[in-house]
């Protein structure tokens, strides 16, 4: 008959309590012990109430061939007791977990939950650096977009600054040509204005030298009206004179002839007289 130390549950729901126990392999969990060898209390803080434990009764079984199962091995293990079966089964384990390895396979299911966390922290460390890395683009995309957004932000302004300022230059330009336009304008009014009054005070001033030519020659053509005049009534009277005094005296025929040149000697100057009249009037008028 094989004779196997092993744990039997006993407490109540969420408050888990253990015996330790010697019974026949061939016994179910909860079926008949051959002794009680000690309990044990996972929820107990003191360890030294946490297990309790008959050394000398576990020794006496082990000796007799009893075999632990492994959460009582370990348990064992931890109080200094060490069993040939724990040990060889330990060597078993370790040579095909050597074996595995070797072959890249996994050896029990802790591994497998061990390589299935340590590939699920791949992954999520991937997965983190490949979020990090977006996050990391998208930041400097939003940066590089702000930044363009920036500057197309002050390239509208100094555009607009710009435009602002060639129309003020342009608005202003025109108004100094407008201006410039007035003066010359209102330069161009005074000239003609002044063109006209001396045009008209040329006109006046020719018209006053005309009428002042026109007073002189009036005055010179009386002044030689009346000298002509004079000189006719002198002579008539000189003829009158004469007649008379050649009435009286009778001269002689040489004084006679004497005296007809001399009327005709006068006729020619004052027929040339009359002559130059009319030249010298033309020129005052000229």
């Amino acid at each position: 008959m094989a004779v196997k130390i092993r744990m039997t549950r006993i407490g109540r729901r969420h408050r888990p309590f253990f015996r330790i126990n010697a019974v026949e392999s061939r016994e179910p969990r909860d079926g008949r012990i051959l002794e009680k060898l000690g309990h044990y209390d996972p929820i107990e803080k003191d360890p030294v109430k946490q297990l309790v434990l008959n050394t000398e009764r576990v020794r006496y079984w082990l000796d007799k061939g009893a075999i632990p199962s492994d959460t009582v091995s370990q348990i064992l293990r931890r109080q200094g007791i060490k069993t040939k079966h724990a040990e060889e089964k330990n060597a078993r384990r370790a040579k095909a977990r050597a074996i595995a390895a070797g072959k890249g396979k996994l050896f029990n299911k802790a591994q497998k939950i061990a390589a299935q966390k340590e590939a699920e922290a791949v992954e999520e460390k991937a997965k983190a650096e490949a979020e990090a890395k977006e996050q990391k683009a998208k930041a400097e995309e939003e940066k590089a977009k702000a930044k363009a957004e920036e500057k197309e932000k002050a390239e509208a302004e100094k555009k607009a600054k710009a435009e602002e300022k060639a129309k003020a230059q342009a608005e202003e330009k025109s108004k100094d040509q407008a201006e410039a336009k007035a003066e010359t304008e209102v330069q161009a009014d005074a000239e003609t204005e002044e063109k006209v009054k001396t045009e008209t005070a040329s006109e006046e001033g020719e018209s006053k030298t005309e009428e002042k030519a026109e007073a002189q020659e009036e005055t010179r053509a009386e002044e030689e009206k009346a000298e002509v005049q004079a000189e006719t009534e002198a002579e008539t009277e000189d003829k009158t004179k004469g007649q008379a005094a050649s009435e009286e005296a009778q001269p002689e025929p040489e004084e006679k002839a004497e005296a007809e040149p001399e009327e005709k000697t006068e006729e020619p100057e004052a027929k040339a007289k009359e002559e130059t009249e009319p030249e010298a009037r033309e020129k005052t008028e000229s």
